[in-house]
């Protein structure tokens, strides 16, 4: 069993079936919109007009409470993580976060849909581009 950090988006239509299928298989995927006790972490919880902030709004309410404690959820699975995976489309987070762990084991980026090419992604060990892609890669994290 792997402790897998799934990074991804709350937009990515993939990712629920992702953390399904990495359960499914024996892992331990990190599951950012429910992750544990909590509910996962959403802008709406620190102004429920986050849309409309200016730049100094924006880094003030990076010190929340609620902004506190998703990242360090967050932080804390990343770190704990055994290796991540990226699951596109995603955004700046997700990219950050990957960006963070490419050095760990095994990091893979899934691809399950054509996407402008992007040169950085040759920093995971792996490019997976299907589902049978993705499982032969998390069946290959329990040998």
């Amino acid at each position: 069993m792997a402790r897998i950090y799934v990074a991804s988006s709350w937009r990515n239509q993939y990712q629920p079936d992702v953390i399904k299928l990495l359960r499914e298989l024996g892992h331990d995927p990190y599951d950012f919109r429910n992750p544990g006790s909590v509910p996962g972490f959403k802008w709406v919880e620190v102004d429920p007009d986050w849309g409309s902030w200016d730049t100094h709004k924006y880094r003030d309410s990076l010190q929340h409470d609620a902004a506190n404690r998703g990242f360090a959820t967050d932080m804390k699975a990343l770190i704990g993580a055994d290796t991540v995976l990226l699951v596109l489309p995603c955004g700046r987070s997700a990219h950050l976060e990957a960006g963070f762990a490419t050095r760990k084991p095994n990091a893979a980026v899934y691809i399950p849909e054509p996407i402008e090419p992007e040169l950085m992604y040759k920093m995971f060990g792996r490019i997976l581009i299907d589902n049978n892609e993705l499982v032969a890669w998390a069946t290959g994290l329990t040998k």
